[in-house]
């Protein structure tokens, strides 16, 4: 006959003691502290909670989308990171659940039941003989012991009597504190996290707000509850405003947070250092209770926080309040037409049709004011000669350079962002007034793809009446084909007459005219890039620096006949040049608007905005509190103080001596042990030894 194996089903009890036994086990709690310390580090080294462009310019692609579905650039809110917090909260509590009873027997404990073949298998033992009987010997031993800082309890073991001491016994405490303040401090922090709002709004029916509207309009179901246990929430006050919510931000999503207090922004105030980095800022508020309508003013800075109906409140930065701008825009190609103007609020968005604005259609959008940029504008030394294609990187660059410690205020600056009809933006920071660098006035219109890249900066020089009018129309000019050919002949018959015979001079002339006509062409068509790409072209390539110098010089002059006829067109007189001083400043203008129309030729808008005028609105950014865990933690750090005090500096220490009858007196026997038998522990039993030796009289070795 064939047997059947039978399997027998586990029972359901024997599973959860078996789950009991994995959550308790110290593997299991280890494992859990090794995942937490490798996320602690992971949450040090990438930066948190930025936007995700940032990480994908920073790691690429693959690798930022990995870290997003990881949740790397929240650890410390990620719901596998929540999830092993709940686990070290259960394991360190079935561990004490387990332990905690047994140590705190054994901690109370004396330990007088043992008997006399295990206190002598003790290392540590010594015996003598006493003259009093056993009850006698024993409350001499009592006095001796508690005089020594034990503790003592005597008891008759047949004829003769045990006394059992201890000292050291808070050392088993201190595994129960340091283990309870695991618990505390996990479960504060816990409680402080993101975990108690993402209950609600996946228990209670919350939903976070994913796209732009208004405070006022999100609906109930974005809102959570003004006594809403633990928050950390920002709000953004602008100055004269007064508000009563927050905003707390899930993931992507946002909830506003009702306060249970209103805060009124009366003014912000902030204070630089001589770099122009903000050295304190503050913001003097108002708040007022709903509840009974008092109201106290108070002045939060950085490291003074606001702490009121148990909601802390923290000067986190600054930003816009909603500064209403004017800017003028300018038709860099020199044939849009007269200046015109558009007038916005910071973190608006204008539609250039509106605003009759040359070029192709698209959007700007104001993003910031900056009403005071301190920068270095030392100036730098003589200017060194360069080959053709360095002018362009000498003029685009960063604002200014680091050329000494001398820090001046240069004015105010706008940041804007133009969007085209395919939806492409770009960025652009343009400063009010003209900067004085390199002793000349430049107007400086930065530009930058994202915002991960530093701003580069064309710099176009200022006219004689301070304004960007004379450049623009010297870009005009070079933009008609008549007038470059007028500024050829100008410079082909200034740079030919007399010398040689009439024919041999026409001639030369004749080719002066066509290599200034072409170069100005080339030019008008490309900058100095062009240049360089038909020279490459046209010249072998051991003339080519040779080449590259006769250009620029031929560039140069035509240029100079070229502004002479722009300002002829323009109704201006000529160029005055009757000194040399006069002569090397206008020489400088030229040079600067040659680098300048270069540059423009990759300057990726055909209109440039220039801060006109504006009504600065400052805001103040907070960042409320409302921690519940936060007494808990504290509570937690000290129970772990306590307990690894204990653990490590509280020696636990047992003593027991026997006595029986023996000749008319007693025998007596001491045996002492302890957990860690250090050198302090030896040289503690030395003296103990010494001491039993003369309170009996000794009869026997250790």
């Amino acid at each position: 006959m064939s047997q059947v194996a039978v399997s027998t089903p586990v029972p359901s009890r024997r599973r959860f003691a078996d789950f009991i036994e994995l959550i308790g086990s110290m593997r299991f709690a280890i494992s859990l502290l090794t995942l937490i310390s490798i996320a602690s580090v992971a949450g040090t080294v990438l930066p948190q909670n930025q936007p995700l462009n940032n990480y994908v310019d920073q790691f690429g692609p693959f690798w930022a989308r990995l870290f997003d579905l990881l949740q790397l650039y929240n650890v410390y809110n990620a719901g596998w990171f929540l999830l092993i917090m709940t686990f070290l909260v259960l394991s360190t509590s079935v561990c004490l659940w387990r332990n905690a009873p047994t140590l705190l027997r054994d901690a109370m404990s004396f330990r007088e039941h043992a008997r006399e073949t295990s206190w002598r298998s003790f290392p540590h033992r010594a015996e003598a003989h006493a003259d009093a009987a056993p009850a006698q010997a024993a409350e001499r031993a009592e006095r001796w012991l508690t005089r020594r800082g034990f503790r003592v309890r005597a008891r008759a073991q047949g004829e003769g009597m045990v006394v059992a001491a201890k000292a050291g016994a808070g050392n088993r405490l201190g595994y129960i504190c340091a283990h309870l303040a695991i618990v505390v401090i996990c479960v504060g922090g816990l409680f402080d996290s993101e975990l108690p709002i993402r209950l609600q709004v996946w228990l209670g029916g919350k939903q976070p707000v994913y796209e732009n509207m208004r405070l006022a309009d999100v609906p109930g179901s974005g809102r959570l509850s003004v006594d809403n246990p633990g928050y950390r929430a920002t709000a953004l006050i602008p100055e004269g405003v007064q508000t009563a919510n927050s905003v707390v931000m899930l993931g992507d999503g946002a909830l506003v947070q009702p306060l249970p207090f209103q805060i009124r922004l009366d003014k912000f105030t902030v204070d630089y250092y001589a770099t122009g980095m903000p050295s304190d800022f503050r913001s003097d508020v108002t708040v007022t209770d709903p509840q009974t309508g008092e109201s106290f003013p108070y002045t939060i800075r950085v490291n003074e926080p606001l702490t009121y109906k148990g909601v802390t409140v923290y000067q986190s930065s600054f930003d816009d309040g909603g500064s209403s701008v004017t800017l003028t825009g300018y038709a860099l190609d020199g044939l849009g037409g007269e200046p015109f103007r558009v007038q916005g609020v910071i973190g608006d968005t204008v539609e250039l049709a509106d605003a009759a604005a040359p070029g192709p259609a698209g959007a700007l959008r104001f993003t910031a004011l900056r009403p005071i940029n301190v920068e270095n504008v030392e100036q730098a030394g003589a200017a060194q000669p360069m080959a053709l294609g360095e002018h362009v990187a000498a003029v685009t660059g960063s604002a200014v350079r680091d050329l000494g410690r001398r820090f001046q205020n240069v004015g105010p600056s706008i940041e804007y962002q133009l969007v085209d009809a395919a939806g492409q933006v770009s960025e652009f920071h343009n400063y009010m007034l003209p900067v004085t660098l390199d002793d000349q006035r430049v107007f400086l219109l930065g530009t930058r793809r994202n915002a991960q890249e530093s701003f580069r900066y064309v710099r176009i020089p200022a006219g004689e009446d301070g304004t960007l009018t004379e450049f623009l129309q010297l870009r005009a000019t070079l933009a008609d084909g008549e007038a470059r050919a007028e500024a050829a002949r100008r410079f082909a018959r200034r740079n030919t007459e007399g010398g040689q015979g009439a024919a041999a001079a026409q001639e030369m002339a004749r080719a002066v005219e066509d290599s200034a006509n072409r170069a100005l062409d080339v030019f008008a068509d490309g900058g100095l890039q062009a240049l360089t790409a038909f020279l490459e072209a046209n010249v072998p390539a051991d003339e080519l620096p040779r080449a590259a110098e006769v250009v620029v010089r031929l560039l140069g002059g035509a240029m100079a006949d070229l502004r002479a006829v722009s300002r002829e067109a323009h109704g201006l007189p000529p160029v005055d040049a009757a000194s040399l001083a006069l002569a090397q400043q206008q020489d400088a203008w030229l040079r600067q608007s040659l680098a300048a129309l270069s540059d423009l030729s990759l300057y990726p808008a055909p209109v440039a905005f220039v801060l006109s005028d504006f009504k600065h609105v400052q805001a103040s950014v907070f960042q409320l509190n409302r921690s519940p865990g936060k007494l808990a933690v504290y509570t937690g750090c000290l129970l772990l103080v306590m307990g690894v005090f204990a653990m490590f500096y509280v020696r636990e220490r047992r003593l027991w001596v026997w006595l029986r009858p023996e000749g008319g007196g007693s025998r007596a026997l001491m045996a002492m042990t302890s957990q860690r038998r250090t050198l302090d522990f030896n040289q503690e039993f030395k003296r103990l030894e010494a001491e039993f030796a003369r309170l009996y009289g000794k009869r026997g070795d250790k």
